[in-house]
């Protein structure tokens, strides 16, 4: 059975209402004995990768996940967030403290409007701004940032070509230049080029989409993507 991990952080019913329009057998789960029991995994994601880790180590998910994805090498697709965790390290809360320390200052004059949004998430950070992740991949998550900010809007929201850096069958019937729905504000940097999936040029080219062995993983959301994105999902249920 396909097992969509439920850490409390992600899109979870759009995945399953693709699954079940492929009539897939699947279900959304957070019990790490029946993530060790998939026969393959789609980890779904939205929002901050500190909360996300959190909720990974709370639910007791990560050694489950580790087990079955490094040791019984369960096949595993990413999703935004999801292919995010993937990676060794992300600078998400540093470049929030960066953010919240200019408004901080720009909210000086007006304490009582400063107080009333507040400037903390509430999740617990390292001193260093820098968040672990699973360690599936030499890859860290950094912010988009540009000097064009009337061009390049931050989060990257929208449709957006792909190009296919090596052949997958995950990539199987997707033509080169197909267009997929985004909405991220962070993006991967891997440091080796043949974790490389797909890149998407977006003020620059940025990893959109990764794979080594049975580890998979796209920044994009395949189950918002109309007909190509119901592809790469078929794809994945589809591997041997």
């Amino acid at each position: 059975m396909l097992v969509i991990v439920d850490y409390k952080m992600g899109n979870l019913h759009s995945v399953k209402k693709k699954l079940d329009f492929l009539k897939v057998d699947s279900v959304i789960s957070s019990d790490p004995a029946v993530i060790l029991s998939a026969s393959k995994l789609i980890l779904p994601g939205v929002g901050h990768f500190g909360q996300a880790m959190e909720n990974l180590r709370k639910l007791h998910l990560i050694d489950a996940l580790n087990e079955a994805v490094l040791i019984k090498k369960t096949p595993i697709l990413g999703i935004c967030l999801g292919m995010q965790l993937m990676a060794r390290e992300s600078r998400e809360s540093r470049a929030e403290r960066f953010t919240e320390s200019a408004e901080v200052k720009r909210n000086l004059s007006t304490p009582n409007e400063s107080a009333e949004r507040g400037t903390s998430s509430g999740v617990e950070r390292s001193s260093s701004g820098v968040e672990m992740g699973l360690g599936w991949f030499d890859a860290e998550v950094v912010k988009f940032t540009f000097e064009d900010t009337l061009r390049f809007k931050v989060p990257h929201t929208g449709w957006n070509t792909i190009s296919i850096a090596k052949d997958s069958p995950l990539m199987h019937d997707i033509p080169a230049d197909s267009e997929f729905y985004f909405v991220h504000s962070f993006y991967m940097k891997a440091n080796n080029p043949s974790d490389v999936l797909n890149y998407t040029e977006y003020g620059n080219r940025f990893v959109s989409a990764i794979s080594k062995g049975n580890i998979y993983g796209c920044q994009y959301h395949p189950e918002k993507s109309h007909d190509v994105g119901l592809q790469l999902i078929r794809n994945f249920v589809l591997l041997s």
